[in-house]
């Protein structure tokens, strides 16, 4: 079963050193960075033990709430979000679902990267450091949020990974194998046109 991620530079001549907080290489990134573009992996660890499901895939986003997450292994399914919408394609079934973001992506985990006003939606602390990771956690202040808790590892001011944690007892591990800062982004990468024949639902 294909379970989607819900839901994408150092600065310039003033990088911090390595041994920055989680916090800091966060509100460094947000800063610094308006636009980014990479590689993925996914690894989804359900509560009952069963065998952990792999995927990965390609992504890219443009803060505000824009982003385009794209699963190439082993099936291919598609998210895309103008800011306003997400898409949500799979090819194998030629569906697309598609929503309002509303409030509630101010509190997804997409949000982190991709979205704004994170003090208004989370609760941040500072992690615990590890493999030479500073750590940032994440709780949502809402009760409508698709998670319960996060954490993002930061390495020279960049995500490397994320570990979400759901109501389920669901985990979802990613790691940013590749991640481009600042890429200059054709709008069209985060419009989505259903394609001929395709079943639409939602909004």
């Amino acid at each position: 079963m294909k379970r989607p991620f819900c839901l994408f530079s150092t600065l310039a001549g003033l990088a911090l050193p390595a041994s920055a907080s989680g916090l800091d290489q966060l509100k460094s990134f947000l800063d610094a960075n308006r636009s980014a573009r990479g590689v993925f992996t996914q690894t989804v660890i359900a509560k009952s033990g069963r065998k952990p499901q792999q995927s990965a895939g390609i992504f890219a986003l443009q803060r505000p709430g824009k982003f385009r997450w794209s699963y190439e292994k082993p099936y291919k399914q598609l998210l895309v979000s103008d800011g306003s919408k997400l898409w949500s394609y799979d090819p194998e079934l030629n569906q697309v679902a598609v929503k309002k973001l509303g409030s509630a992506f101010g509190a997804s985990p997409a949000a982190l990267l991709a979205g704004q006003d994170l003090d208004k939606h989370f609760e941040l602390r500072e992690g615990v450091a590890s493999d030479g990771l500073e750590f940032v956690e994440a709780r949502p202040k809402g009760g409508d949020a698709s998670f319960e808790s996060m954490k993002i590892g930061f390495a020279a001011n960049r995500p490397v990974s994320m570990e979400i944690h759901d109501s389920f007892g669901q985990v979802t591990v990613l790691r940013f194998t590749q991640f481009e800062t600042n890429p200059a982004l054709p709008a069209g990468l985060f419009r989505f046109t259903a394609p001929a024949g395709a079943d639409v639902v939602g909004d």
